[in-house]
């Protein structure tokens, strides 16, 4: 086993939680990290591990006073304040009970049925940052607007980057008020207010980050990743119509501040491990990254990303999901993780535990990879047949959007992040 793999990583390791051997989305391989009514808890197959109902029941007593402290409340932020080597420690210990049947008498009684969990706010988002960093979306999105200069001079050189409204981030399940705004069509010559009629999806992933620099410290390439401490799904809901009208010169604002959607279970850096890729090689004729961008040995994940969509006839008719996209992560990406994290500290920006980092709509180079509506349907040009009969340029009230996530590697089993979902319910 790699030096940097320990034996909760072993594809072959297996536990007495009944149904979680095969688990497509949660084997003991994954164990993310969640929040309910029971405070912390890990998933296990169809079922979560209370942590607190295990320090109860004798689990945990060599993980110290910081690690069982940072376990004792309702947010997964006093365990990202921590650091890698306790993160570590915890993910082990906790595999190993869960892989050895003689704490099965003990800990069965802290386990709850996934479905009957409500999974609440993961973590305190304490400040949101949006990146650009998929060289596809950007050309692509480029293309519709400028179509002899889809990529902006400094797109190769610098992550692109904005922020967002932390206060309306939400967790998977919450409805998505249709939003309002000004826009101004083509043909008008004055903006009207009023409901967005170009609501869409962005397929992302949210980077959350754990541990803290002090204002004015930078994020050392070679450390960036150890700023990690997992990552989420994330639907940054978007008001296109807005959007074109408000966005320039100052950039997105009330378009893209209403709500964005969060899978509620945090797959720890940690997990991702073994899914590790090398970034892909930059085309020839691209710039080298500036040395600050300069990480070494520079990896990204290998996950596959689909987005599904139900109308509300479909969902009575208990039809299943129609997938809109599907795309792989690895390949969509310009920027890496890392890259992200230390660029964004390289001011001296302080970056403290809950804080996320969106990576930017996620699209491949080909149409069924592509991460939005706005790319899918071509500004609405080219619209999607639903099962139902209907079709879509962009969302309208009672369409449900779920995100989903695997990540894959030779040899290995899938682990999964749950669901990412929102209803768009009327303004």
């Amino acid at each position: 086993m790699s030096q940097d793999l320990d034996r909760s990583h072993d594809p072959e390791r297996i536990s007495w939680v009944p149904g979680t051997d095969g688990h497509p989305e949660f084997p003991i391989q994954n164990l993310p990290f969640g929040t309910s009514a029971e405070g912390i808890v890990v998933a296990i197959g169809d079922h979560a591990l209370s942590l607190p109902g295990a320090i109860e029941a004798g689990w945990g007593t060599d993980l110290g006073a910081a690690i069982t402290s940072a376990l004792a409340g309702s947010s997964l932020n006093p365990l990202m304040a921590l650091g890698p080597p306790e993160w570590r420690q915890l993910r082990l210990a906790v595999s190993d009970a869960l892989a050895d049947p003689a704490w099965q008498g003990r800990l069965a009684p802290s386990l709850t049925a996934i479905v009957d969990l409500s999974l609440t706010m993961p973590f305190g988002c304490r400040d949101y940052t949006d990146f650009y960093a998929s060289v596809h979306h950007a050309t692509n999105v480029g293309s519709m607007f400028r179509p002899d200069n889809p990529l902006l001079p400094n797109y190769k050189w610098i992550p692109i980057g904005y922020h967002g409204r932390a206060s309306t981030i939400v967790v998977s399940g919450t409805p998505i008020r249709r939003p309002s705004g000004q826009t101004r069509p083509p043909e008008s010559e004055a903006p009207t207010f009023g409901p967005s009629r170009s609501l869409d999806y962005e397929l992302e992933l949210g980077i959350v980050i754990g541990g803290a620099n002090p204002l004015g410290e930078t994020v050392p390439a070679a450390s960036a990743a150890d700023r990690i401490f997992g990552v989420v799904l994330l639907n940054d809901w978007s008001a296109r119509d807005m959007q074109a009208w408000e966005y320039q010169p100052l950039g997105p604002f009330l378009a893209k501040n209403f709500a964005s959607t969060i899978s509620p279970w945090v797959v720890t850096a940690e997990a991702l491990r073994p899914y590790q890729v090398a970034m892909p090689l930059r085309p020839a004729g691209d710039p080298e990254p500036l040395p600050y961008l300069q990480v070494p040995g520079d990896r990204s994940w290998a996950l596959e990303l689909d987005v599904e969509v139900t109308t509300a006839a479909m969902r009575e008719q208990e039809e299943p999901g129609f997938r809109i996209s599907r795309g792989a992560f690895e390949e969509a990406m310009y920027w890496s993780p890392a890259q992200l994290v230390t660029h964004h500290a390289s001011n001296g920006c302080a970056l403290q535990p809950g804080d996320l980092l969106g990576t930017g709509t996620i699209s491949g180079p080909r149409p069924e990879s592509r991460g939005c509506l706005l790319e899918r349907t071509w500004r609405g040009t080219e619209p999607l047949t639903l099962p139902d009969g209907t079709s879509r340029r962009f969302l309208e009230d009672g369409d449900e959007v779920t995100l989903r996530g695997h990540a894959h590697a030779p040899g290995r089993p899938p682990i999964g992040f749950g669901s990412c979902r929102g209803e768009v319910v009327g303004g």
